[in-house]
Formats: C-alpha cells, sequence, structure tokens
C-alpha cells in the first residue's frame, strides 16, 4: 500500500507541474497578445504635430478641451500642441513641414502664399469667422475714433496679425498715415507701454489686449477698443491650417481632426466655465476670471456670429471671402490674385448637419 500511495502522490505532483506550465504558457501567450495590440494601435495612431498662433490663453480651449476628452484619441490621431509668437510662425511652422497643422491668421496667408507661390498650407476650418483684429488706445490719450490716431504714436509688432491689416484700416477709415508714427514694439511690453502712458494706441486682437489692460489696472471706461470688423474691415480671421502634403497622404486624419475639434468647441461654447480649465492646466501663470473672461469674449465677438448661427461653424461664404481679398488687394499688389478656392479648402469640414451651430 505504501508504494501505491507514493506512486499516486508522484502521479499528483506531475499532473501539478503539467497544469502550471500550461497555465504559465497560456499567460505568456496572453501577455505576448495583449502586447501585440497594444503595439498596433499604437502604430495606427497617426501623429499630428499642431501649432497655436499664440500663447496657451483663454481662446485656445476647444484645442485643449479635445485633448484633454479623447476625442483626437477616439480618431485615431496622436495630437501635440505648441505655443506660437504671433500669426505668421504657425504658416510659416506648416509651410516648411515641420508642423502638420495649426492655427494662424488667413489674411496673412493669403499674402504669404502670394510672396511664396506654391505654399504647400491651405485653410481647412474657420474659427474666427469674425476677426478679433483691434486698434486699442485710451480716451485720456485722446482717442475715441480712427481719425484720432492722426497725430499719435501707435504702437505695433511686426509679427502682429492685427497690424498687418493696418493699411486697409487706415484706408478704409481716411486715416492719413503719414501723421501717424508707428512704433515697433514687442509683445510683451505692447500693453505695458499704453499702461504706462509710453504710446497712445496698439494694434492687437481685441480680447487679448482689453483683457491685459483692464488687468494691469487701466480702468475699463478709459479703455478705446475700436474692432476693425466696426469699421470697414470686412475679413475673415483665423482658421485651422493644414499642411498639403500631410493632407495628400492623410486625408483621413485631417477630417478625424476636425471632427474631434468641433465637439470640443461645441463643448466650449457650452460650457466655457469648465472648458477654461483645460488652458489652466498648461498655464500655470494663467488665472481663471482673466483668461475665462478672454474666453468668453472671443466666442461672443468672434466665434459665435450670426453668420455662424445661421451656416454653422467651420466655413466659408465664397461670396463675403471674395470681396476679403478683394479689400487685400487695396493695399497688397498680388502677383496673382488668388481665387477662395486657392486657400480655404472646404472638403475635409464635417457634414453640414454636424456643423450646425445648434
Amino acid at each position: 500500500m505504501a508504494e501505491i500511495r507514493t506512486a499516486s502522490c508522484a502521479g499528483r505532483r506531475k499532473d501539478s507541474q503539467a497544469t502550471i506550465a500550461r497555465r504559465a504558457s497560456r499567460l505568456a501567450w496572453l501577455t505576448l497578445l495583449l502586447a501585440v495590440t497594444v503595439a498596433t494601435n499604437a502604430a495606427a495612431e497617426t501623429t499630428v504635430r499642431f501649432t497655436l498662433d499664440f500663447r496657451f490663453e483663454g481662446p485656445s480651449a476647444p484645442f485643449w478641451v479635445a485633448l484633454d476628452k479623447g476625442y483626437y484619441k477616439a480618431e485615431g490621431l496622436n495630437v501635440t500642441i505648441d505655443p506660437a509668437l504671433g500669426s505668421l510662425e504657425p504658416i510659416e511652422r506648416v509651410a516648411s513641414g515641420g508642423y502638420d497643422m495649426g492655427f494662424g491668421d488667413i489674411n496673412s496667408l493669403i499674402k504669404f502664399r502670394d510672396a511664396n507661390p506654391g505654399t504647400p498650407v491651405k485653410a481647412v476650418f474657420m474659427l474666427y469667422n469674425r476677426p478679433p483684429f483691434a486698434i486699442i488706445g485710451r480716451k485720456s490719450r485722446g482717442i475715441g475714433n480712427p481719425k484720432d490716431l492722426e497725430g499719435k504714436t501707435l504702437g505695433a509688432p511686426i509679427a502682429d496679425g492685427a497690424y498687418a491689416q493696418w493699411p486697409i484700416f487706415a484706408q478704409v477709415n481716411n486715416i492719413d498715415v503719414s501723421k501717424v508714427t508707428i512704433e515697433n514694439v514687442s509683445f510683451p511690453v505692447r500693453e505695458p507701454m499704453l499702461a504706462a502712458g509710453q504710446v497712445d494706441a496698439i494694434t492687437g486682437y481685441s480680447f487679448s489686449s482689453f483683457i491685459d489692460l483692464k488687468d494691469k489696472g487701466v480702468p475699463v471706461d478709459d479703455i478705446v477698443v475700436l474692432l476693425m470688423a466696426d469699421y470697414g474691415v470686412a475679413l475673415y480671421g483665423n482658421a485651422i491650417l493644414v499642411n498639403s502634403k500631410f493632407a495628400d497622404e492623410n486625408p483621413e486624419a485631417v477630417k478625424g481632426f476636425l471632427r474631434a475639434f468641433l465637439k470640443g468647441l461645441r463643448d466650449t461654447v457650452k460650457q466655457p466655465s469648465t472648458a477654461i480649465d483645460s488652458v489652466l492646466r498648461r498655464n500655470a501663470q494663467a488665472r481663471k476670471n482673466v483668461e475665462l473672461e478672454r474666453l468668453n469674449m472671443a466666442i461672443r465677438e468672434n466665434i459665435v456670429t450670426p453668420e455662424v448661427k445661421a451656416n454653422g461653424f467651420g466655413g466659408i461664404d465664397e461670396d463675403r471671402f471674395a470681396r476679403a481679398i478683394d479689400q487685400i488687394a487695396l493695399t497688397h499688389k498680388f502677383k496673382t490674385k488668388p481665387k477662395p478656392a486657392d486657400i480655404f479648402d472646404s472638403s475635409f469640414l464635417p457634414a453640414d448637419a454636424a456643423r450646425k451651430y445648434n
């Protein structure tokens, strides 16, 4: 009997070792399968290098909301977002291929493409339906309307998108530019110089300069915002841009990016006080009340316009855009005057129904 029990125990040990081996083998296969699945999913994601036009401020919220809520990832995209130093830099970055997509002033793009024929960049989604280009002055410095700029000093960063429209603004408002002193200033000192009275007015984006001046203690009733769109400048504003080679090679990625961004934009418009948290996570120096006011101003004045309410987000009115190009021609001598389709490609936009405001 002892020999039988010993043989039985030995058999059980062999069975147990075989079971352990089978389980270990199964676990190894599962681990390998998981690793392959993860690697396949990562390989399937398309990397999109995206550049903003400026710092991480309130109006950039829709881009970050789409990232934080996984909207880009759900479209199979691995998106990175970087800041820039003005409206020209994102155009140059996307044109060079250093970035696949970006956010920049469509009017600067028009002139850049004219100066550099064959530039592989097009706009694919209009965000600032009404541009934030503005002259910001102070009543205490004698500024109340466009003609008041004569005899005054205007502070303007050379790469500023609003300054790029100064010639049009001056012409349509009959300003004698020979009577206006232009002082080239950098972005960091622009608002401080106006606050200190070192210049009489500045060029800038309304939601940036107005909020910065207010935050620096300039009385609100002393700040004058001459929004160019209110004074005869019939242009569009900032749009999402894409490198043409990237778009040709990755059309579904571009469409997916715009679908994801549109979701982020809708969330931002619906709940700006929540959306602004996505900006604050990236900008330790930003304050919620300041950036939220900046975002609300952009939504109210530049993003959700009567045209957008009627036609939906993202697109353009071709007749209006043609008139905008005509207005640019007032002060810019085109080598070859472009057609709207040369600049804006609507083929990547989400369907009309998906872009409706409500």
